[in-house]
């Protein structure tokens, strides 16, 4: 009888490990589209010049810079990887994406329209390519999107309306591109942005007094534009501000900055020469470096 009790409990042993085996195998797969879309990333980037390649005989979670959860791929980090030629619309098919991070490459061509319906993406990171053509209009739909950073790249265009949906925005950074028009007054209901970047385009109008609602904005980087008319009043209710830079634009009252200037924590950037009121001198002591480009941290 011990015999046969030592036997069975042998079998469920095996069983259980091989049980084990099966559940770690299965985890390790993706669903085919998905890892279509990843060889077709892959392809159309020119995979096989990549400074760090991916072994296509392995399993998915084994290719570098890509992360699987509950058998989905929900993270690519290909930074300063050597990607070149452009993003295939496939890429809309990593339907369970949260981070999506391939900055500091030679990506050319547009931003595939697919890329809207990633509605689970979180992080958007594409700055530091070739990249050209208009913002998708649709970027409203993604609205899980907390950090959409695209700056010294190519796109052209307007900025789009529907920016104003994605309520978790954290940061936005469309800095040195080739933007144009006016900057949209729906920005004005991005309640949570911290970071706003729009250095170095060719927007213009005035700035929209509907950004003085954004309690939350601690860098607001306008400068080098073509903006005009008065910093609107409703700056003053920015608390939370501690980068302003302004200059380089075609602003002619300052006025609206009188609340602003006088807090020692604020480090701004404005025409000095083309103001009209004479403000209160800032200790220059407190001025610091500012990057307004937001960039990576690449040890991530």
């Amino acid at each position: 009888m011990k015999n046969l009790i030592g036997q069975l409990g042998v079998k469920v042993t095996i069983l259980l490990v091989g049980c084990c085996f099966n559940f770690i195998a299965v985890q390790a797969q993706v669903p085919k589209q998905e890892k279509e879309a990843l060889l077709a990333l892959y392809k159309s980037t020119e995979g096989s010049n990549w400074n760090t390649k991916w072994n296509l005989e392995e399993e998915v979670d084994k290719w570098y810079g890509v992360s699987v959860k509950n058998g989905h791929v929900y993270a690519i980090n290909l930074l300063m990887n050597n990607l070149k030629g452009s993003l295939p619309n496939t890429i809309g098919s990593l339907k369970h994406l949260e981070q999506l991070n391939l900055a500091f490459n030679t990506i050319e061509g547009y931003i595939p329209e697919s890329i809207t319906t990633l509605t689970e993406l979180k992080i958007l990171k594409l700055e530091m390519n070739r990249l050209s053509g208009q913002i998708p209009a649709r970027i409203g739909n993604m609205e899980a999107l907390e950090e959409f950073v695209a700056f010294n790249n190519f796109l052209s265009g307007n900025l789009p309306e529907s920016l104003g949906n994605l309520k978790n925005l954290k940061a936005l950074n469309l800095s040195s591109n080739k933007l144009v028009g006016e900057i949209p007054d729906s920005l004005g209901g991005l309640v949570n942005l911290e970071r706003l970047g729009l250095f170095e385009n060719k927007l213009v109008g005035s700035i929209p007094m509907e950004l003085g609602g954004l309690g939350k904005l601690k860098e607001l980087i306008l400068a080098n534009n073509e903006l005009r008319g008065a910093i609107p009043v409703e700056f003053g209710q920015l608390v939370s501000l501690e980068v302003l830079q302004i200059q380089n634009n075609n602003i002619y009252s300052f006025d609206g900055l009188e609340g602003l200037i006088s807090r020692e924590t604020l480090v701004l950037d404005y025409d000095k020469k083309k103001e009209r009121k004479k403000f209160k001198e800032f200790d220059t002591n407190l001025l610091r470096m500012v990057d307004t480009k937001f960039e990576d941290d690449v040890d991530e």
